[in-house]
């Protein structure tokens, strides 16, 4: 990790994001430990997140710990990495749930013993959180599909590619874009899998869906793995001017996918902020400043498509603040 960033750029970083008056009084003289416990550790998204929760943690002080599971199906490893990180002395933990319900009993545990608990990204089914930090997962899955029908003209038929059925965050999407098609009047979806959130089994997984339902022309997939394999698969079958595809969040090879044809248009989520402001929510709680914070904080989300892609606020969407080396 890069954790000798000079002030100024992290002041800067921070300024951009809007997320920080990078004041040099705000962190106590006590070293506070607090650990994020992701839903992976692989992908461009975590890496953003692990970026702001590192420059946060600068900021304020506080030792740092990151971990997360192989995939991101594996909920059992998740409880443990809680339960590890318990045993170690932690004092907060910025948590992403794999399974909104089968977390839940290892975050109460925790809080029992007196840690505080911040959620990000995908939220876990337990009172013991003080504040979810995240997108507003039903609005991102209605913008996703009204990026489809405001550029898509006549009757669409939409396959929707999900991946956990057990994530809070994939389900309230696709209760977002499932319920404004059907409003719309002009939208069917017409089938919906779920599949790992690994590029290649999704890419598989999207192939089988297509051949098997040829009058899908709208895809939909909700989170950066499906994107990057449901992506590929349109590539692969040749049907860049036949399917409409609508991805989630920033990758370099859906980023190409924009500029080539593969897909047409990704909601960006803001992982640099539920990274940062997850662990700034856990140094006040840990400080006795969190009275103050809110339930629910809503990070920003936006429609990059080829019509703004170069535009600045879509650069800096896309190209979040990475400070992770091997």
């Amino acid at each position: 990790m890069k954790r000798n960033r000079t002030a100024a750029l992290c002041c800067a970083a921070l300024l951009l994001l809007g997320l920080s008056s990078c004041g040099t009084d705000t962190a106590s003289s006590t070293q506070h430990v607090v650990t994020l416990v992701s839903k992976s550790t692989q992908t461009e998204f975590w890496l953003s997140v692990f970026a702001g929760a590192e420059a946060a943690a600068t900021e304020y002080n506080v030792k740092l710990n990151i971990v997360g599971p192989e995939t991101e199906e594996d909920y059992k490893t998740q409880n443990q990495m809680v339960a590890d990180a318990v045993a170690q002395g932690t004092e907060a933990l910025v948590f992403s749930a794999i399974d909104y319900e089968n977390n839940a009993d290892a975050v109460d545990e925790a809080a029992g013993k007196g840690v505080k608990i911040v959620a990000i990204d995908s939220n876990v089914d337990s009172s013991a959180v003080s504040t979810y930090i995240g997108t507003d997962n039903y609005a991102a899955g209605q913008m996703a599909a009204r990026a489809a029908l405001e550029r898509v003209k006549g009757r669409l038929k939409v396959g929707i590619i999900n991946y956990d059925i057990s994530s809070a965050n994939g389900q309230e999407r696709q209760r977002g874009a499932e319920d404004t098609f059907r409003e719309s009047g002009r939208a069917e979806v017409t089938a919906v899998i779920n599949t790992l959130a690994e590029a290649g089994q999704a890419q598989k997984d999207t192939e089988a869906l297509l051949n098997e339902h040829p009058e899908i022309d709208v895809l939909l997939a909700f989170n950066e793995p499906t994107s990057v394999g449901a992506a590929q698969a349109v590539e692969v079958l040749g049907l860049s001017e036949q399917v409409f595809l609508v991805g989630f969040d920033s990758n370099v090879l859906t980023i190409d996918g924009l500029q080539e044809g593969s897909v047409d248009a990704l909601v960006v989520q803001n992982p640099y902020a539920m990274g940062y402001l997850g662990v700034e929510s856990a140094y006040k709680l840990l400080s006795g400043q969190g009275g103050g914070l809110e339930q629910t904080v809503d990070t920003s989300t936006r429609i990059v498509d080829r019509s703004n892609l170069f535009s600045i606020d879509s650069q800096k969407a896309l190209f979040a603040f990475e400070q992770r080396e091997d």
